[in-house]
This record gives structure tokens, C-alpha cells and sequence, in this order.
């Protein structure tokens, strides 16, 4: 499991988006159900692929084909928490997001509470089957990406 600096983190990655924590987001434990941080990244990506690639969904799309969340802190109705999406691998067909999760506390203090890695595939949105990835989209992705290869 990666190690997340915080101020590491927002200088490397160029990408970020605030989140809203819902009093539906929290679970008996009175913290964010640990499913809900998917639905909190899928956002973060989903923000990315449009504000920075101004990705067209309507030709070539992408789906999830691997998820991976590393949980360190828990999120509490209070807390501030913003998405940080990096691209750390470009492939032909595919390419993986590393996103963060970080925020303040409301007393202030800095906290990561999650990671994820996620591979994401290009498909033609006709046929559902892997497509290479737009070169329109690479250039923007290698613009914005600390570690893009």
C-alpha cells in the first residue's frame, strides 16, 4: 500500500474536485460507509474525464475493469474531503487513475482517508468492445499527469 503525503499530493496532482459528504453517505458507525467511497471517486473521475479531456462518452466511452481502495481514515459527516485524480499509466486501450481522497477535520486537522487505483478501458460505445485511446484525449491526460507513461 502506497504511502500518501499530503502536501505531496497536492502538488503532483493537478486534478481535483471537493466532494459533499450526505447524511445518506453515513452508516451506523456514524462515519461514511466504506461502498459510498466508490460512488465519492467514481464522481472524482467522471469530473476529470470531462473538465480535463472533455472526453465525448457518446463515441468512445469508458468503463471500470479494476478497482483497488485502500482505506486509512474514516470520513465523518463534518469532515471537508476533496478527490485528487492523477493518471499514472496510459496503455493502449487502458489507463489507470490514482486518486486521493483528503480533507480537513472540523477542527482543522489534515487527513488522507483513502486511495484508489483504478484501470479504466476505452470501448467503442456500439460495440462495448476495447478501442486505443483517442490521442485527443492521451495529449490532455500526459498535460495533467505527474507520472503518465
Amino acid at each position: 500500500m502506497k504511502k500518501y503525503i499530503i502536501e505531496e499530493v497536492k502538488a503532483s496532482f493537478s486534478f481535483s474536485v471537493p466532494i459533499q459528504v450526505r447524511f445518506s453517505d453515513i452508516d451506523g458507525y456514524m462515519h461514511v460507509n466504506n461502498g459510498i467511497y466508490f460512488n465519492y471517486f467514481e464522481h472524482a473521475r467522471a469530473q476529470y474525464l470531462f473538465q480535463v479531456c472533455n472526453w465525448n462518452i457518446m463515441s468512445v466511452g469508458t468503463v471500470v475493469a479494476n478497482v483497488n481502495i485502500n482505506y486509512f481514515s474514516p470520513i465523518h459527516a463534518q469532515d471537508s474531503p476533496v478527490a485528487y485524480v492523477n493518471i499514472s499509466h496510459i496503455g493502449n486501450t487502458s489507463f489507470v487513475m490514482e486518486q486521493v481522497i483528503l480533507g480537513k477535520t472540523p477542527s482543522g486537522e489534515e487527513k488522507i482517508f483513502a486511495s484508489a487505483n483504478v484501470t479504466m478501458v476505452s470501448v467503442d460505445m456500439k460495440t462495448m468492445k476495447p478501442v486505443p485511446v483517442p490521442e485527443e484525449y492521451i495529449a490532455k491526460m500526459k498535460n495533467t499527469a505527474s507520472t503518465a507513461g
